[in-house]
């Protein structure tokens, strides 16, 4: 990997700066978030120190999110920057000043975040988040300074686009609304969305790898066996916690059908 030849002066000021605007967003977020939860949500003046630094984290976690797979989308599907027959060179070696932004601002907001969950550990997340946040900046920071594989990349950060859906529902489950028909509904959502973004997109990707096996061996050793390692022990993490969102999402509709039963019977 030869990242001398793939730092040139716009690199040496967008990257640095896209980490810091990361960091940056993080706390801003957080603190919008702190600021217009206290005036706007009356139940936030009753959650206890960590439920309100979760609020908040989770605030910024959503925005990342939506932004991230915004980005992710736009350039994987609407541009032409990975179409085959457009764009000159074979598809991992191309990359735009974009998609270097998007990676410095992911960099920026996973450490941010990984940060506060070891400040609070395990208040915020276990051990399974330090692992994937870990991977997260190993694979994009590889991707960065390489110029490698950003396609592949962006198809695994699109998949931040569930997190909203994870934050509604603990914002819900705290604000004691786990009741309410938005809960179910989300609930709904985030299988779907989970299905789709994190389960059958990661089969395409997979099948992508495959027939451009020949492009993905063509990199340096490492980016290889990088590109293969960090998707697939993702992918184990998202089928596991796939099975979680399945398991309480049956919790609650057999819950709520046997208080439509109950109701009935009354």
């Amino acid at each position: 990997m030869d990242v001398g030849e793939n730092f040139g002066p716009q690199e040496r000021i967008l990257w640095p700066a896209s980490v810091l605007a990361g960091i940056a967003m993080c706390g801003a977020v957080y603190e919008m978030t702190r600021k217009v939860s206290s005036r706007c949500f009356k139940g936030y003046s009753r959650l206890s120190h960590m439920q309100k630094v979760e609020w908040n984290n989770r605030g910024f976690s959503t925005f990342h999110a939506v932004v991230a797979a915004a980005i992710s989308f736009y350039l994987v599907v609407i541009s032409d920057l990975f179409t085959e027959d457009v764009n000159n060179g074979i598809i991992i070696d191309r990359k735009s000043w974009l998609s270097d932004a998007m990676f410095g601002v992911s960099i920026g907001y996973f450490l941010t975040d990984l940060a506060m969950i070891l400040w609070y550990f395990p208040s915020l997340g276990g051990k399974e988040y330090l692992l994937h946040h870990g991977l997260s900046m190993y694979a994009i920071g590889l991707a960065l300074l390489s110029g490698k594989a950003h396609m592949y990349i962006l198809m695994v950060l699109f998949t931040e686009v569930t997190t909203p859906f994870v934050n509604l529902r603990w914002y819900l489950d705290v604000a004691g609304q786990k009741t309410c028909s938005l809960y179910l509904y989300n609930g709904v959502a985030l299988f779907v969305g989970w299905l789709v973004a994190r389960i059958i997109l990661f089969v395409y990707l997979f099948t992508l790898m495959y027939f451009h096996y020949d492009q993905a061996r063509s990199i340096f050793t490492l980016g290889f066996y990088s590109l293969v390692a960090v998707p697939s022990t993702v992918s184990v993490m998202n089928v596991f916690w796939f099975w979680k969102i399945l398991k309480g999402m049956v919790k609650t509709l057999s819950r709520r059908r046997k208080h439509s039963e109950n109701g009935k019977t009354d």
